[in-house]
């Protein structure tokens, strides 16, 4: 009796960790991705028909953190091969989230205490990305690769060099060299879209500059110096101290322009940005967030940063959810990107959905007409919409992604 009781509470234990480990990550994950459900903007014909010629770039999205493929409809979160196909996306430059703070918000976070190591754990990520940070980025990196080998298609490619870049654009301009989609999209052709690997903060250096090289033969080329909390590099605009670059900040960022990894400032300090703008090379970028002007929310740049952004010749990556437009509705998104159009100049403006991010927005990456009509109402030209949608932000990757000395 006490043997069958036994095996029966091994039995149970072994049942329950399996539904752990089998629906833990899918809820964490719905419960974070969500669409708001609340009414979209009528889209018009000319809409519809502009959105359709459009080269589109999206500078974040945080999909590779999550327990899907990037290949498969799942029903969840917001960025997949058929959802990109659906929003006519060009280029969607991935992140890789390797560590978030417990209790994480706007205003501080300390460095200790970490949510990614239950997610790795829950997920069955390789037993090395439990404890490093610098695993994980890694992982991230073998996740993108493998989506692209894993593509039957041939449709996702991977872009680490501008050669790649123009490569992509050729055969998007070329239909003869369009894949035949995945089922759900009617076996109808499909242009090709490029993946960047970039990197949501680098404390997964784990303190050593000279990882900077592994994550670059990973195929990083973008990275934000901070996330959620100060490290090694730099303050966070959500850190404690929310201080400046470090000796190791200035090294690394020195380091990513030699290379050829475009500096991204998102979620840095303010002092982080000034100096960081302030010793910039090459185009910088602030790939998703939002203004303070439309939006008082910390992480948003002030005037005067935009104005030294654009003074790099960089961009803006506006995205779609509450912490960056003090909404989720889409023409708040172009309230914000007209603002920094009539500041610095339409050349300066850019898309950074956050998408996939633990974040809340009104519609997912197949419906981006809804930001093509807010633009059109805001009254952008065709030209302005071209440039903001995606041409501003190839622009800055076309020049930051090479090396200094093959650029030189």
């Amino acid at each position: 009796m006490i043997r069958k009781l036994l095996l029966g509470l091994v039995g149970f234990v072994v049942l329950a960790a399996a539904g752990f480990f089998l629906f833990a990550p899918r809820m964490a994950e719905e419960s974070m991705n969500k669409i708001d459900g609340e009414p979209l903007i009528a889209v018009s014909a000319e809409a519809k028909a502009l959105h359709a010629t459009l080269t589109i770039v999206d500078l974040h999205a945080d999909t590779l953190l999550w327990q899907r493929s990037l290949l498969a409809d799942s029903g969840r979160g917001h960025v997949d091969l058929w959802r990109l196909q659906q929003g006519n996306v060009a280029l969607q430059v991935f992140s890789s989230v390797t560590k978030t703070p417990k209790g994480q918000n706007y205003d501080s976070n300390s460095a200790d205490g970490d949510n990614i190591t239950m997610l790795a754990i829950g997920q069955l990520q390789p037993v090395r990305t439990w404890f490093s940070i610098l695993e994980r980025g890694l992982y991230h990196g073998e996740k993108l690769d493998r989506a692209v080998s894993e593509d039957k298609w041939g449709i996702l490619t991977k872009v680490t060099s501008a050669t790649e870049l123009e490569t992509l654009l050729s055969q998007r301009a070329d239909k003869s060299m369009w894949r035949r989609a995945p089922e759900g999209v009617k076996g109808i052709a499909q242009p090709p879209i490029g993946a960047l690997f970039s990197a949501e903060g680098l404390h997964s250096l784990e303190g050593d500059p000279d990882n900077l090289d592994k994550l670059y033969d990973a195929g990083l080329r973008m990275a934000g110096l901070t996330h959620f909390f100060d490290n090694e590099l730099a303050g966070s605009m959500h850190g404690e101290e929310k201080g400046g670059l470090t000796p190791m900040g200035r090294e690394v960022v020195r380091r990513m322009e030699d290379k050829g990894i475009i500096v991204d400032i998102a979620h840095c300090s303010h002092q982080c940005v000034a100096e960081v703008l302030a010793m910039a090379r090459r185009p910088v970028v602030s790939s998703h967030g939002g203004v303070q002007a439309t939006c008082d929310v910390n992480r948003n740049l002030t005037d005067d940063e935009i104005r030294g952004v654009a003074a790099t010749g960089g961009v803006i990556g506006v995205g779609y959810w509450e912490g960056a437009v003090c909404s989720t509705d889409p023409r708040a998104t172009a309230r914000a990107m007209k603002h920094i159009r009539d500041l610095v100049g339409i050349e300066h403006v850019a898309l950074g959905s956050d998408y996939d991010g633990a974040v809340t927005v009104r519609f997912d990456t197949s419906q981006l007409t809804q930001v093509t009509q807010a633009l059109i109402d805001e009254g952008f030209s065709e030209e302005e919409i071209r440039a903001a949608m995606g041409l501003n932000a190839l622009r800055v990757l076309q020049a930051g992604l090479n090396p200094m000395k093959a650029a030189q």
